[in-house]
């Protein structure tokens, strides 16, 4: 199962314990979606704070090759948070798009059946 297959459903920034992905079904105001947003966040500094890192590492020239790898293996780690943050937004963008237009859709059939009914009677 992915993020596609559960409508209105929040990709959670962190796994169950089966290394599966966690959702969140409601409104998003509740304890659970209030922990997720301070773990996003969380997780969107640490990643900034390790591209600053990177950068000063780049800078030393005595940084060694286990240095680098583990940088490397942190940088992933970040990217893969990110990247499920990304995921997790940006269906919930898409999700939140379809809702305006079908909200739009309904005002303008209500605007249309109201125009109807005020319409003279032809003939």
């Amino acid at each position: 199962m992915n993020e596609h297959t559960l409508d209105g459903a929040r990709l959670l920034p962190w796994i169950g314990p089966e290394g599966k992905p966690c959702y969140l079904i409601g409104g998003g105001t509740g304890y659970v979606s209030r922990t997720a947003d301070t773990i996003e966040s969380v997780q969107l500094g640490m990643a900034v704070e390790l591209l600053d890192h990177a950068a000063d590492m780049l800078d030393d020239r005595q940084v060694t090759a286990v240095q680098f790898r583990f940088l490397a293996a942190r940088m992933a780690e970040a990217l893969r948070d990110v990247h499920r943050i990304a995921r997790s937004r940006g269906a919930r963008l898409s999700a939140r798009d379809c809702d305006d237009r079908d909200d739009r859709d309904d005002r303008d059939d209500r605007d249309d059946r109201e125009e109807g009914d005020s319409a003279p009677p032809k003939g």
